[in-house]
């Protein structure tokens, strides 16, 4: 009977773990929204206006300022505030489920720390169960950032109403659309992300301490490292303008022929000045409410 003990102690340590991942995770996901939206729709406003409707970044900006006013730099920000608490709140505890499984896989190991390579299929593995959850979030809050630009008529009415049309044109098929490049974007994007957080916290660690005592200066230049590197690999496949395609490979053959190669990293530089911010604030978010839990239970 005591042989049992260690090991259902061990089951239950685990699900603790798993529950402050994900409540963490979450809680991460929400500062991220708050501080990288605006960055994240002048990103997409620039993807997808016509050629010529912006002049740049400060452009797009100023416009959507004039128009709509401060609160314009927030349109479309329901979508990803409700998407991303579910989406990065299974992140992260995919991606603490995904370190534990290659620590279960691996029972004769020489380090209990993991490699990079290790770290990264952790991190890669995260984004799968995500996608259920991103893909439809995703669509709604594109097609809710591009309206009403020029001056035009703002097609839908909110994210419920996105949804509606959607499955109204074409069913769940037309909800999901987009899942493989979503994937395509967020597994690459997952595995450099977690990664570089990882080994940049390593790397600041002072010898004979924990990375888990880094200050809150650490932290954030962690975060942030973490985010422009996730973006420097998701930029590609995420900047897909609007328009039917029979796939991603079609789409990006005839993004190329239009526009050419620079068109895959068009929205480049929002989505720099967007990701050290916005990610230095979800990992901020991810270590405080974790601090606490630790201290709750």
């Amino acid at each position: 009977m005591s042989s049992e003990a260690p090991a259902a102690e061990e089951t239950r340590v685990s699900a603790t773990e798993s529950v402050k991942a994900f409540i963490a995770g979450g809680f991460g996901g929400v500062c991220a929204v708050l501080v990288g939206h605006p960055f994240d729709l002048t990103k997409t406003r620039l993807q997808t206006a016509a050629p010529g409707a912006y002049k740049g970044a400060v452009d797009v900006v100023k416009k959507t300022v004039a128009q709509d006013g401060i609160s314009g730099l927030y349109r479309g920000m329901v979508p990803p505030l409700l998407g991303v608490t579910p989406i990065f709140a299974v992140s992260f505890w995919a991606y603490d489920a995904s370190k534990q499984l290659i620590f279960a896989s691996t029972p004769n190991r020489t380090s209990e720390a993991l490699s990079l390579p290790e770290l990264a299929t952790a991190g890669f593995l995260s984004a799968v169960p995500t996608t259920l959850v991103t893909a439809p979030v995703e669509r709604a809050k594109v097609l809710l950032q591009v309206q009403g630009q020029a001056g035009a008529e703002a097609k839908y009415k909110g994210v419920t109403d996105v949804l509606k049309h959607l499955y109204k044109e074409g069913g769940v098929r037309s909800i999901f659309r987009g899942t493989g490049a979503t994937l395509a974007r967020d597994g690459p994007g997952s595995a450099a992300y977690f990664a570089a957080y990882e080994v940049t916290k390593k790397a600041l660690t002072p010898a004979g301490s924990s990375p888990a005592d880094l200050n809150l200066g650490a932290i954030i230049v962690a975060g942030g490292t973490a985010g422009v590197a996730m973006w420097s690999l998701a930029i590609p496949p995420d900047s897909a303008p609007s328009g039917t395609y029979s796939g991603m490979l079609d789409c990006v053959r005839k993004t190329i022929a239009q526009d050419g190669v620079r068109a895959l990293w068009k929205g480049f530089g929002p989505a720099m000045a967007r990701a050290f911010p916005a990610n230095a604030a979800t990992f901020l978010g991810v270590e405080a409410s974790r601090n606490f839990m630790d201290r709750l239970f």
